[in-house]
């Protein structure tokens, strides 16, 4: 079968493309504008308004103060300073909290601190992948350092109680972070909403490059950074800021700031055409996660009796992904689909479909068409196997 070079792109969760406006805003900072902000000449200086300028654009989008954010160079990163940082800053506290369903950028760093000598504890989560906020809250600890709480799965889009387990967290002393990679610009995200202390975005998950993000913290926040050099972003991230990127960051945010109401509603609308149509044509397909409290964009679905890889191997007109790691002698199941209490066999079946601002109805059309005839295929072929 052959494979189009340009397929429908159904993967907006992991990557989305540079938006027209933000790269136009880039531009003059890749060509004329090429100034170092800590330099005192003008050039210095106009870099140094563009990076204010961009700070301020992504303070409004969560409606922060602009002195609260700091950029870095992506998601990971700033998760990392987040969770490393409150941890080095509060050593008497030696306990942290999370969930079953983080992100690798937010269990790692835990998991490295764990191997340091501090307690890390696990929240687990429901059938409909949300966390178990009853669970979470036994675990508080008077000697919980930071709670760390994805904002919405990567996987299955759905939406985590936040600003409930925030409210806890808060009442024990302990500080609040949540990788918002995927909700910022999809949904409203408020930090004083929220409650919490620490926020990450990712310029790649919202039209803006990758290799660039930010860090909301709250002022007053203790906060120890892990890399050393100049006094940049107040020393929490020190090194030469990436202005271009930076620029397109905020541009970004501006841009998803102006069209989140009407964009939400399209997307949902598009989401749930596309689960209509898979529905239709597929007996016994099945919604992996809540089925509201998720991304507007989001769309996991369980195909009966195959692998999802076998099904995005048969539908080449559509670029998705699976939750499963593949690997030498085999497929390992979704963590997080496990995690919502899914058998292997079950969970090997998902499929991650994403929606974006490019998408179209007719593309979701010809993107269920096609899955829905691999699926007929696989299921074939595994019957005579």
């Amino acid at each position: 079968m052959s494979r189009p070079e340009r397929p429908i792109y159904l993967d907006f969760n992991a990557t989305t493309p540079v938006a027209p406006e933000v790269l136009e805003a880039m531009l003059p900072y890749l060509r004329d504008e090429f100034g170092n902000p800590s330099s005192t000449h003008p050039y210095g200086r106009r870099a140094k308004e563009a990076v204010e300028r961009a700070r301020a654009q992504v303070a409004e989008l969560l409606h922060a103060r602009a002195e609260e954010i700091f950029f870095t160079s992506g998601g990971t990163e700033a998760n990392n300073l987040a969770i490393r940082g409150v941890a080095q800053a509060r050593p008497e506290r030696r306990h942290l909290l999370t969930s079953t369903i983080e992100h690798p950028a937010t269990e790692r760093p835990c998991l490295h601190l764990e191997r340091q000598g501090w307690t890390v504890s696990r929240a687990g989560v429901d059938a409909e992948g949300r966390l178990r906020v009853d669970e979470a809250a036994a675990a508080l600890r008077k000697d919980t350092a930071l709670v760390t709480l994805i904002h919405a799965n990567n996987e299955t889009g759905v939406l985590q109680p936040v600003r409930e387990l925030a409210a806890l967290a808060h009442a024990q002393g302990a500080l609040v972070h949540t990788d918002a990679a995927q909700s910022v610009g999809k949904v409203p995200v408020d930090v004083e909403r929220l409650g919490v202390d620490l926020l990450t975005v990712v310029g790649h998950k919202l039209y803006a490059p990758k290799g660039v993000g930010a860090l909301y913290v709250r002022q007053g926040t203790p906060l120890q950074p892990f890399a050393l050099g100049g006094g940049q972003e107040h020393g929490l991230r020190p090194g030469t800021e990436n202005v271009p990127y930076i620029v397109g960051l905020g541009a970004a945010c501006e841009l998803a700031r102006g069209r989140m109401a009407q964009g939400t509603a399209a997307l949902a609308e598009l989401r749930e055409r596309l689960w209509w149509r898979l529905q239709a044509e597929v007996p016994g397909m099945r919604l992996t996660g809540h089925p509201t409290e998720r991304l507007p964009n989001t769309l996991n679905v369980r195909f009966p009796g195959v692998r999802g890889s076998a099904v995005l191997a048969g539908a080449p007109e559509v670029a998705a992904s699976t939750g499963s790691a593949c690997h030498e002698g085999g497929e390992t199941a979704s963590s997080v689909l496990l995690a919502m209490g899914l058998p292997p066999e079950d969970a090997l079946g998902a499929v991650r479909l994403t929606l974006g601002h490019g998408t179209t109805a007719e593309d979701v059309d010809v993107a269920a068409s096609s899955l829905a005839r691999a699926w007929r295929a696989a299921k074939g072929d595994a019957a005579l196997s």
